[in-house]
């Protein structure tokens, strides 16, 4: 965990990837480049195929056709213990009887290294996750979020090629998930490994990621950034997975999707380039602006206004014209 060997990342691809179970095609041809030190998600709703994907490339599931490489080398046959990745999980998987540098030094001590070097190690990444103090307490004296740093912790000390991360902060409450949140982007900065990293959440997808596929029945609907997904998105599926979104038909006839926040009301609408009349059904105040529910009597759709100004003179029961310019809507499949 020297500095020399902070930027330990390696570059993953599949090809042409099939994995069956009987008859069942939990994934469907998916050719990814993930590439070294990125923070990749794999994003997609329960039986997606992300999980699968991500045990295989753990190792644990073989995959039935296609190839995968970890910097450039086929890893098809490598066991797991030869591809030097390390895995955080959401049950954190810690061992209940040892102590905190014990549970982080077991990685290393199954590889037989030197005392000293398992100490330093150990020391090393306890203060990268701020666990400095902590490292004689046992897995039942630590908070949740702790508890995480632990497993963390444990996945990096041996330097892996590539960390994967399956709903790693899913039993955390939402305030110390996005603590945590922050504190894995900040060491991911400072580590540079290669991140695969599987959630459900589009928020904690966006917060984390360079780049995110969405998945859906076991195939790769979108690669991009978070700014690619949320505003270009190809597909009506990633335009509703990804935050969101009113689908309206445009004059020349074609589907186009708007972001709430995008959305113009009342008279600053009638003029827009894209528009559609309905009537106001819910206002709610947030506090920092108001969601506005509207419908036209065929599908509801829904504005994010910015302070009061938007909603002025505005009640629930008006019949009001809504839209965005040209430039703030995007054309979906």
């Amino acid at each position: 965990m020297t500095s020399e060997k902070l930027l330990t990342g390696k570059g993953v691809s599949f090809r042409n990837l099939y994995k069956r179970f009987g008859n069942f095609e939990a994934l469907k041809d998916v050719s990814i480049d993930i590439h070294a030190g990125e923070f990749f998600t794999l994003l997609g709703p329960s039986g997606s195929g992300k999980t699968t994907l991500l045990k295989v490339i753990a190792g644990f599931e073989p995959h039935s056709a296609g190839t995968i490489t970890i910097d450039g080398r086929d890893v098809s046959n490598v066991s797991v213990a030869k591809r030097n990745i390390g895995m955080v999980f959401q049950n954190y998987a810690l061992f209940p009887h040892m102590t905190v540098s014990d549970n982080i030094a077991f990685s290393l001590q199954t590889r037989k290294m030197d005392r000293d070097i398992i100490g330093k190690k150990v020391n090393e990444v306890l203060e990268l996750v701020d666990l400095v103090g902590y490292e004689d307490r046992l897995p039942r004296e630590l908070s949740g979020g702790q508890q995480q740093r632990v497993a963390l912790a444990r996945s990096i000390v041996f330097d892996p090629d590539i960390l994967l991360m399956d709903e790693p902060l899913g039993a955390l409450d939402k305030n110390l998930r996005q603590n945590i949140q922050v504190e894995l982007k900040q060491l991911h900065r400072k580590l540079g490994v290669t991140v695969v990293y599987v959630t459900h959440d589009q928020e904690e997808a966006m917060h984390l990621s360079d780049r995110i596929t969405v998945m859906n029945e076991g195939r790769i609907e979108q690669s991009g950034s978070p700014q690619d997904l949320y505003y270009r998105p190809i597909n009506k599926f990633v335009a509703g997975f990804i935050g969101e979104v009113n689908f309206v038909t445009a004059p020349d006839g074609s589907l186009r999707g708007i972001r709430p926040e995008s959305m113009i009301l009342g008279q600053a609408a009638e003029n827009a380039a894209i528009r559609v009349q309905a009537r106001i059904t819910e206002m709610i105040f947030l506090g920092a602006g108001y969601k506005v529910i509207l419908n036209d009597g065929k599908q509801q759709y829904l504005a994010l206004t910015t302070g009061g100004e938007a909603v002025e003179g505005l009640s629930i029961g008006d019949s009001i014209w809504f839209g965005c310019a040209e430039n703030q809507a995007f054309a979906v499949d």
